[in-house]
C-alpha cells in the first residue's frame, strides 16, 4: 500500500473520521425524518355527498352508455361512483374520524328526500354535468352538511384556479372553503372534465332537444377521499337515512 493509500485508511479509520460519517448518517436520518413527517401531514381533500338512488344511477348509465357511443367516456365508466356533492374541501390529516363521527350523527336524524335530474350542462373549461332540481329539501341537506363539517376544515386551504373566472364565489370560499355552498350550492353529478373529443357538441346537441330526466330520492351521505377532479377514490363511510 502507498504512503498516501495508508494515510487515507488511517484518516478513515480516526476518532474524527468516525465521528464525522456518524454525525452525517444522523442529520441524514433527521432529514429523512423530517420529510416523512411533512409528507405524513399534508392535508387530505374529502367529499361529503349525496347517495343517490337506483333511478338517478341508471340516467347516468344512459348518459354514459350516449357519450361512450361517440367516443368519450364518463366518469362512472371509469369506475368511479356516482354521487352529488355537498360539501367537498380540504381537511388536516387524522381528521378523517371525526367527520365520519359528525356526519354520521346528523345522517341519523335525516329522511330520504326527492332527487330529480332536469338537463345536461356544458362548463366553459368543457366539464359537463347532469343538472340537479335544487329543490328546498337539497339545499337544507346540502346546507347542514356544511355547517357540521366546516368546523373541522382545513382553513389554510387555497381557492382553485378556475374560481378566477367566478369572482362572486371567493367570499364563500374565503369563509367556508368551498366555492358551492350556501347561495351557491349548484348540484350536479359531473359526467366528464375537461373533454377534448368534438363529439362533445353532438352531445350537448341531442341533451338540447331531449333533455335527460329522471326522478329519484337522496338514500343517505357518503364521504370519500377525492382526486383532483372531485371523483371518489376511496369512500371512508356512507350511511342510509333511517327513513
Amino acid at each position: 500500500m502507498s504512503k498516501n493509500a495508508t494515510t487515507r485508511a488511517a484518516e478513515r479509520g480516526s476518532p474524527r473520521a468516525r465521528f464525522t460519517r456518524l454525525l452525517a448518517a444522523m442529520l441524514g436520518l433527521v432529514g429523512m425524518t423530517l420529510a416523512f413527517g411533512a409528507h405524513a401531514q399534508e392535508p387530505v381533500r374529502l367529499n361529503v355527498y349525496a347517495i343517490p338512488s337506483a333511478a338517478i344511477e341508471e340516467a347516468v348509465t344512459k348518459a354514459s352508455a350516449d357519450l361512450a357511443a361517440r367516443g368519450m367516456t364518463s366518469f362512472q365508466a371509469r369506475g368511479h361512483a356516482v354521487h352529488a356533492t355537498l360539501y367537498l374541501t380540504q381537511y388536516p390529516q387524522g381528521s378523517e374520524e371525526k367527520l365520519i363521527a359528525a356526519i354520521g350523527a346528523l345522517a341519523r336524524q335525516q329522511a330520504r328526500i326527492p332527487l330529480v335530474i332536469k338537463g345536461a350542462e356544458r362548463t366553459p373549461s368543457d366539464w359537463l354535468f347532469l343538472t340537479l332540481e335544487r329543490s328546498a329539501a337539497l339545499q337544507r341537506l346540502a346546507d347542514l352538511v356544511t355547517l357540521t363539517a366546516e368546523p373541522l376544515r382545513d382553513h389554510a386551504v387555497a381557492p382553485p384556479e378556475w374560481m378566477e373566472a367566478y369572482p362572486d364565489k371567493l367570499p364563500v370560499f374565503e369563509r367556508y372553503g368551498s366555492p358551492n355552498v350556501f347561495a351557491q350550492f349548484d348540484p350536479h353529478l359531473t359526467l366528464l372534465a375537461r373533454e377534448t373529443s368534438p363529439e362533445l357538441d353532438a352531445f350537448m346537441a341531442q341533451a338540447k332537444a331531449d333533455p335527460p330526466h329522471a326522478e329519484g330520492m337522496v338514500e343517505g351521505i357518503g364521504i370519500g377521499r377525492v382526486d383532483a377532479d372531485g371523483q371518489i377514490v376511496e369512500t371512508l363511510a356512507e350511511f342510509r337515512f333511517p327513513r
